[in-house]
């Protein structure tokens, strides 16, 4: 990920609607739909310091360093956010499965 475009330490804009906002992971290679999450100030803050994707889990009430303990990384290669500047799309490469079940992504149960 190449420099930042926005001031790390002003992220208001993003946060107008909700303390936690969505955010889409996309594989940069195959454009695949790996997983969404979600990012308040301090996740949003080290994702754009570290180049690596952090969210806020909402089912253990912290932060969360994807792939910290299991190795699974995504690095980011490009990050955009929406119209409404309330959720981001963020492309990246991914070191092995993104889902927690060792799928590749999180959206394989198919509906219709």
């Amino acid at each position: 990920m190449g420099k930042t475009l926005i001031d790390v330490n002003n992220l208001d804009k993003y946060f107008v609607k909700a303390e936690l906002i969505p955010a889409i992971v996309q594989d940069i290679e195959n454009g695949d739909v790996l997983m969404l999450a979600y990012m308040n100030r301090e996740s949003l803050k080290k994702t754009l310091e570290t180049g690596y994707t952090w969210f806020y889990s909402r089912s253990r009430n912290e932060l969360w360093n994807k792939g910290a303990t299991s190795g699974h990384v995504q690095k980011i290669i490009e990050m955009y956010s929406d119209c409404d500047d309330d959720t981001f799309l963020i492309k990246v490469e991914q070191t092995g499965p993104a889902c927690h079940t060792g799928s590749r992504s999180c959206f394989f149960n198919r509906i219709l």
